[in-house]
């Protein structure tokens, strides 16, 4: 199975992008499955119903979101009935959605979708990611219900991503971190079978500080006082994700290729 993950789409900048880019990608890598981060999709701060259907109909299968899930206090019902978002599977027990679920591709195969939020310095005290995962892959043996599984980790230290791809390795297809919005280039697939990366990128304008305009960014920097809101910055985005082949046997990762299309960054995808 073909998977493209792709980070953080990162306001009006990072949807242009999307409906631009993935409706070619998605026929000219033959993708069978298409995962985008979604959280900071509307100016920034979480993502609306409408810009949803706009990632939709440009070629994503599933949407995942994170820490500023429900920022859009539509999402939440909107998510309800949109069954193809994904929030994190440790957010408040209350909350509304799912954190993890099966999926189909166009030929029938289960792709299980799972986001967790991560614990070290986040705003919030979230319950262990490292738990809800476990059970969640208990009860979905990767090769079994489902033939490949995407574990988004969202996060902010490194080394917890980190721990969660070893935490999954041989257990997932791919692992893969979002919430700081820069690429890392430590693409691999570990000793048990898993792909990895430790951060997808964003899907952003990176003529910026993580996404957004370096000017309010930069004086709260430099002498501690806000001034303004944070506003998305919007030059020409770069799309940015992680890139695998599955085996559908065994649903363990057989290739995996950093993705950077477009944009200020240099390209990078498969061959």
């Amino acid at each position: 199975m073909k998977i493209l993950f792709l980070g953080d789409v990162m306001g009006r900048a990072g949807r242009q992008a999307i409906t631009e880019r993935l409706p070619s990608l998605r026929k000219d890598w033959r993708l069978d499955f298409v995962i985008v981060n979604g959280e900071n999709a509307t100016n920034g701060h979480g993502l609306s119903g409408e810009h949803a259907k706009a990632i939709f109909e440009a070629g994503a299968d599933v949407i995942t979101l994170g820490d500023h899930a429900f920022d859009q206090k539509e999402m939440l019902t909107h998510i309800e009935g949109e069954t193809r978002i994904v929030r994190p599977l440790n957010f408040a027990r209350q909350a509304p959605g799912r954190g993890a679920a099966l999926y189909k591709d166009a030929r029938g195969r289960k792709v299980l979708v799972v986001q967790a939020l991560g614990q070290v310095f986040m705003s919030r005290n979230y319950d262990s990611p490292f738990t809800a995962v476990d059970e969640t892959l208990k009860r979905h043996p990767l090769g079994g219900q489902a033939q490949a599984i995407v574990v988004d980790m969202h996060c902010e230290a490194t080394s917890e991503k980190m721990g969660m791809g070893h935490f999954c390795d041989g257990r997932a297809s791919l692992v893969v971190g979002t919430h700081t919005h820069v690429p890392t280039s430590d693409t691999q697939i570990l000793p048990g079978g898993t792909a990895f990366q430790s951060d997808a990128g964003m899907c952003g304008d990176y003529n910026s500080v993580i996404g957004m305009e370096p000017a309010e960014p930069l004086r709260r920097f430099v002498n501690g006082m806000a001034k303004g809101r944070f506003n998305p910055a919007l030059g020409e985005a770069t799309l940015s994700g992680v890139y695998v082949e599955t085996d559908d046997m065994t649903g363990k990762a057989v290739s995996v290729h950093m993705v950077r299309q477009g944009g200020r960054l240099a390209p990078a995808g498969p061959a």
